[in-house]
């Protein structure tokens, strides 16, 4: 009986002093910090990417918007004709930002925009908390969207949602979130109606 117990303590000594199987513990202790490395880098990028791409778009619908190349609004008599002519202008401008912006799914449905006149004098800015569109809003999206005249100082504002690539990892979980669990990128350029 005691000959069998230390034959098998031995034997058990014997395994504890095997080198085999070393590298596997390194591999198991070091691969998921590399692969959270990866992951939290491959987001970052992404929301890089999002926010360059958003900017370029916007900066070339300001383009076209301030030197009048197809991305006008005309005054009109009634107030109802007004108002569909600023939804019609807020769609174009929209659309614009979204060619551009390639890096968004459903784009146009996750773009909300501002756009405020301001006088040179007395400076009116875009203030008060970003109006983002939301999964959870229903109805027809509300906008603030004042079509500018010649020389007129003008704020546009976008804001996007998109949901993030991994949502549970560190760098999507520090992020302000909404309630839907989208994260927002936001937007800003100001600019001068050139005179026709």
């Amino acid at each position: 009986m005691k000959h069998r117990i230390r034959r098998r303590l031995r034997r058990l000594i014997g395994l504890a002093r095997r080198e085999d199987g070393n590298a596997s513990i390194e591999f198991v202790i070091l691969f998921p910090m590399y692969l959270a490395l990866m992951a939290m880098s491959l987001e970052l990028s992404m929301i890089t990417l999002r926010q360059t791409l958003l900017e370029r778009g916007l900066d070339i619908a300001v383009r076209d918007i301030r030197l009048g190349t197809g991305l006008y609004v005309q005054s009109y008599e009634s107030q109802e004709e007004n108002d569909a002519a600023a939804e019609r202008y807020h769609d174009k401008i929209k659309e614009r930002i979204c060619d551009e912006a390639f890096a968004f799914i459903d784009c146009e449905n996750s773009i909300k925009l501002e756009m405020v006149r301001s006088d040179m004098r007395n400076l009116v800015k875009l203030g008060g908390d970003v109006m983002c569109t939301d999964r959870e809003e229903t109805g027809k999206a509300t906008y603030h969207l004042e079509p500018g005249q010649q020389n007129d100082l003008m704020f546009l504002r976008a804001c996007v949602k998109y949901d993030p690539l991994f949502p549970t990892w560190h760098i999507a979980r520090t992020l302000k979130k909404d309630n839907s669990g989208q994260l927002s990128i936001i937007s800003m350029s100001a600019f001068v109606m050139e005179p026709l």
